[in-house]
């Protein structure tokens, strides 16, 4: 596990935690946008949008939002572009602290938001996780 101060704001395409679907539409018109398909404390809206470019590598992405603001956001990419989208985030948020083996695990943290990186072998997609507070252990449980 990696664990380094962010030195930007955690967002896609200049979409960041706290922002309206209003702002995920402005800036991803394609985004589809809609309610959230199990109850959650983390969030009661999602949109996707699965054409995007991240760090210059094509990705798709998820927003999730709670009362209009987004909460955390999921983009996946293609684990063979692993290294690319490595490089982008240490330029954007600074220099892991370590590395790590299989599976690839790297967090970046600022206060209460963080930016979880996820590549385990034998899966073809590798996911970047951000999120404020505990969204990532509220998501999935139902309520």
């Amino acid at each position: 596990m990696f664990v380094a101060s962010a030195a930007a704001a955690y967002d896609v395409d200049e979409v960041a935690l706290g922002a309206s679907e209003k702002e995920i539409k402005q800036r991803f018109p394609h985004a589809n946008c809609r309610a959230l398909e199990w109850p959650t404390r983390a969030a009661d809206r999602r949109c996707d949008d699965s054409r995007i470019s991240f760090g210059g590598v094509e990705a798709s992405v998820t927003f999730y939002l709670k009362r209009d603001a987004v909460e955390g956001f999921d983009v996946r990419f293609d684990q063979r572009a692993l290294q690319p989208v490595m490089e982008f985030l240490r330029r954007r948020y600074g220099a892991p602290a370590a590395a790590g083996p299989d599976p690839v695990k790297a967090e970046w943290k600022d206060k209460a938001e963080r930016a979880v990186l996820t590549a385990e072998q034998g899966r073809r997609r590798a996911s970047l996780l951000v999120s404020r507070g505990t969204f990532e252990e509220e998501l999935y449980k139902v309520r």
